[in-house]
C-alpha cells in the first residue's frame, strides 16, 4: 500500500508541469494579418485584450475583452469592455480555440489560424492599473473603482483601456510594441482611439519595478507630465 502511494505520489509530481504547460499554451500575444487590418490577442494572468487596427491608414477598428477561462479547448470571456458595442459588457462570450505551434480559434467570427509574437516573457508582464498619480507635488491614492486604466502587457505587446466595467463606457485605447530595459520603458505606437496621428510614434518613460509596483514618469502623448505608481490588478 505504502509503495503503490508513493508510486502515484511520484506520477502526479511528473505530471503537473505537463498539465501545467498544457494549460498556459494560449498565454501570451498572438497576431492575424488580414489584407491591411491586424489583429491582435494579448492573453496574461486570465485577463484578454482583443485589437484591430490598420497601422497603413492609421485607423483604429475596435478592441474588446475581460477576464476569461480556458477548458476542453474552449475559451470562455467575461466582457469588460467593447469599443464598438458597450451593450456587450458584462455578458459572456465562448469561442473554440486550440495552441500548438499556432493558435486556432473562431474569436475572430471565423476558425483561423494566427501567429505567436511572445509567450510572456519580461518583467512588466501583467495587467496592471494606476494605483497612485502625483498631481501638484502630491501623491495621490487611486482606489480600484468600476471605471479604471488599464495597462496590459505581454512580453512585447503593450495596450492600455480606459473602460467602466458596469457602465460599458469606454474611453479609449492604445496599443503596439514595447521595450524595457535600463529602467528606460519605450512605447511605440501602432493604434490610438483617440488620435490617429500618434501612430507610428514613439515615448520613452522612466520606469523602474520596486516591490511589485511599477513606477512610470515622464510625458504624455500630449506632451503633458505625468508621475504615476502602477500595481498588479488583483481582483476583477
Amino acid at each position: 500500500m505504502k509503495k503503490k502511494s508513493f508510486f502515484l505520489c511520484c506520477l502526479s509530481i511528473i505530471c503537473l508541469p505537463l498539465v501545467y504547460g498544457q494549460t498556459n499554451k494560449i498565454a501570451g500575444a498572438w497576431r492575424l494579418q488580414d489584407g491591411d487590418i491586424q489583429h491582435t490577442l494579448v492573453m496574461v494572468d486570465g485577463y484578454l485584450a482583443y485589437s484591430t487596427f490598420d497601422i497603413k491608414n492609421k485607423k483604429f477598428i475596435n478592441t474588446w475583452g475581460g477576464p476569461y477561462t480556458e477548458e476542453t479547448q474552449q475559451l470562455q470571456v467575461n466582457i469588460q469592455f467593447n469599443a464598438q458595442d458597450p451593450q456587450d459588457v458584462q455578458k459572456k462570450h465562448i469561442f473554440n480555440i486550440k495552441a500548438q505551434e499556432e493558435l486556432t480559434t473562431d474569436i475572430s467570427g471565423e476558425s483561423t489560424n494566427w501567429k505567436r509574437i511572445d509567450d510572456n516573457d519580461g518583467p512588466l508582464v501583467g495587467v496592471w492599473r494606476i494605483t497612485a498619480r502625483k498631481i501638484d507635488g502630491q501623491l495621490n491614492d487611486m482606489p480600484l473603482r468600476d471605471r479604471r486604466t488599464l495597462k496590459i502587457l505581454s512580453g512585447t505587446r503593450f495596450q492600455w483601456v480606459a473602460i467602466n466595467i458596469k457602465t460599458g463606457e469606454f474611453s479609449g485605447t492604445g496599443g503596439g510594441f514595447y521595450t524595457f530595459t535600463n529602467n528606460e520603458y519605450t512605447e511605440n505606437i501602432e493604434f490610438f482611439s483617440r488620435d490617429n496621428t500618434r501612430v507610428g510614434a514613439s515615448l520613452t518613460f522612466d520606469g523602474k519595478i520596486e516591490n511589485n509596483q511599477w513606477h512610470h514618469s515622464g510625458l504624455s502623448s500630449k506632451g503633458e507630465p505625468i508621475d504615476e505608481i502602477w500595481g498588479r490588478l488583483t481582483e476583477e
